[in-house]
Parts: structure tokens; C-alpha cells; sequence
């Protein structure tokens, strides 16, 4: 991996319904543009980790906390009335407006995992304005890979799911239930919620490690924005038409990409990023066999593909 480094600006973009997105460059300010999308929905940009993946030298760096989590304000759990305004068009909005407030043309975009569907979707809506795309632990907001995560990889950890879905009615979607609770009037039933929600995440992710983990995230409060992200996100299907990436990806063709994720993903299986390799002409497909939900060597396999574009210049 690249050498850390820090910032060496960061800002606040306002929006016109009051949400101020916190956003960051780092690296070379004349260098290359490209953009990071965190996952989640809702788990930010954290302490930073994704600049390793870009050469400083050669690249301006770009990263924001996507609007209700992170640095950006407000958080979703603190305004809970104006949550139906936080959709992947609005989201894609902020993007853009952040790439004319920083004066950048177009820009090589890299998402992991939730911020994979981000990326498709925001290449798809604007794609005179990416350059190239790396994809970690793929994902397409599919109907499909939601009611995996959430109910069909229950088969690998019964127990564990039980406990998950104990009370949602007969014919409930799971994550719809979630989503109701998370927007229950007694924040103790909302405080509830998260935690069972966090617990079944934690489960299945563990899989992925080869050994338990503890919370995913580090105080109840984060723990109960990102639930109340991911299953406003996931019951409203990411806000994607049925199999919309998927159906289209055909008109990603011209943009080269890169697609990266483990063998061992059981919250995510590899047919998702299979099924998109091959419907995207020009895209190459690289599966680590004893990795899960984006471990270490398809970060470093990000990096290498993140420099190689570079190099092309």
C-alpha cells in the first residue's frame, strides 16, 4: 500500500435542503482526479485508510462522507422526518455538486462494497464524468443480493438468523420490518433494532474473517445511523429500478473497469460481479479465492489496478 497521509484540505458542502456534506483532497493537488465511495450505506470514510490505495504523487484524491452519516450533518437518526430525501439521485446530486465545487472535469471513480452500487449508478447516470472504475466486494442493489443478505444466507447461520427474525410477520420482508422499527416513535425499540441489526451483520461478516467480531461499529449512536441507513437504503431497493445496473451495464462499455472480490463473500457471492463482468464489455473480473467481504489482497489488488490507470498517461 501506499504511505498514509492526511488531508490536505477538507470542507463542507452545503445543499439546498440544509444537509452539509464533509468532503476531503488529499495527495497531489494537480494530480489525476479520482473519487472514493464508501460503503453502508452510512459507515463514512472512517480514519481514512482508503487514500493507501491511490499514489499521492500522481493523484488528487478525493473522499466524502455520503449525506446522513460521518462528518456530514445532519445524521440520519437526528432527522429522521427528512429521511425520505436520502436516495442514490440524491446522492448523486451531492457528487456532482462536489466535482463542480472542486472544478474537476472527470475522475477515476473507486467503491467498495455498498459504495460498488454507488459508483455503477453514478457512472450510468453521468458517464462523460468517469474516467475508469475499481470495484471492491461488488454489488449492484438487486433485489435479489438484498433478500440474500438479509434472509437467504440465514442458511449458514440459522441460529444467528432465528434471533434476527424473530417477530416479522408472515410475508414481511425482513429488512422492511427493520425499517419500520428503525422509524419507531420509542427511540427504545429503535435502539433495540440496531443492536439485533448490527449482531446479524457482525455474523455473517464473520464468515468472511474466519473468526467472530465484535460490534462493526463503535458506540451505539453509530451503530443505530448505519442501521437506520442500510435498511432505508434496502427497503426501498437502493432506490434502483428492478435489476436496473445490471440491465444497462451494456452502456458502461467504453469505460474500462475493474471488478474485485472474494471467493469466501458469503453476504455478497461472486455471481454478482460474474453476472456484471459479463454484461460490461471492457470490464475485467479478478476473484481472490480465500478472501471475503474485501480483505486485504483485494485492496491491494485495487491499488495495483488504481496505479496502472495512472500509468496509462
Amino acid at each position: 500500500m501506499h504511505p498514509e497521509l492526511e488531508p490536505f484540505e477538507s470542507g463542507s458542502l452545503e445543499r439546498p435542503d440544509g444537509n452539509r456534506i464533509h468532503w476531503e483532497t488529499s495527495g497531489n493537488p494537480t494530480g489525476r482526479p479520482a473519487l472514493y465511495l464508501h460503503g453502508g450505506p452510512g459507515s463514512g470514510l472512517g480514519a481514512g485508510g482508503y487514500r493507501r490505495r491511490f499514489d499521492p504523487a500522481q493523484y488528487l484524491i478525493v473522499g466524502l462522507d455520503q449525506r446522513g452519516c460521518g462528518r456530514s450533518t445532519p445524521w440520519a437518526i437526528d432527522d429522521l422526518d427528512a429521511l425520505d430525501t436520502n436516495t442514490t439521485q440524491t446522492v448523486i446530486a451531492d457528487i456532482e455538486a462536489l466535482r463542480e465545487r472542486l472544478g474537476i472535469e472527470s475522475w477515476l471513480v473507486h467503491g467498495v462494497s455498498w459504495g460498488s452500487t454507488l459508483t455503477l449508478a453514478y457512472a450510468l447516470a453521468h458517464p462523460d464524468r468517469v474516467t475508469e472504475i475499481v470495484l471492491v466486494a461488488v454489488t449492484t442493489g438487486a433485489r435479489r443480493e438484498l433478500d440474500w443478505i438479509t434472509e437467504g444466507v440465514g442458511a449458514l447461520f440459522p441460529e444467528a438468523w432465528s434471533a434476527f427474525a424473530a417477530g416479522v410477520p408472515d410475508g414481511v420482508r425482513v429488512v422492511e420490518h427493520y425499517a419500520g422499527l428503525l422509524h419507531h416513535p420509542d427511540p427504545a425499540v429503535r435502539v433495540a433494532a440496531a443492536e439485533r441489526w448490527d449482531e446479524w451483520e457482525a455474523t455473517h461478516i464473520s464468515f468472511d474473517l474466519g473468526s467472530p467480531v465484535g460490534p462493526l461499529h463503535p458506540n451505539a449512536r453509530h451503530r443505530q445511523d448505519f442501521a437506520t441507513l442500510v435498511t432505508h437504503y434496502w427497503a426501498n431497493d437502493c432506490f434502483l429500478g428492478p435489476d436496473e445496473i445490471l440491465s444497462r451495464a451494456g452502456e458502461l462499455a467504453g469505460i474500462p473497469g475493474v471488478l474485485i472480490h472474494g471467493r469466501r463473500d458469503v453476504s455478497g457471492p461472486v455471481v454478482t460481479p460474474w453476472e456484471l463482468h459479463r454484461a460490461w464489455p471492457g470490464s475485467r473480473l479478478e476473484v481472490v479465492e480465500d478472501e471475503g467481504h474485501g480483505g486485504p489482497t483485494e485492496m491491494l489488488i485495487a491499488q495495483r489496478a488504481i496505479d496502472s490507470f495512472a500509468a496509462r498517461l
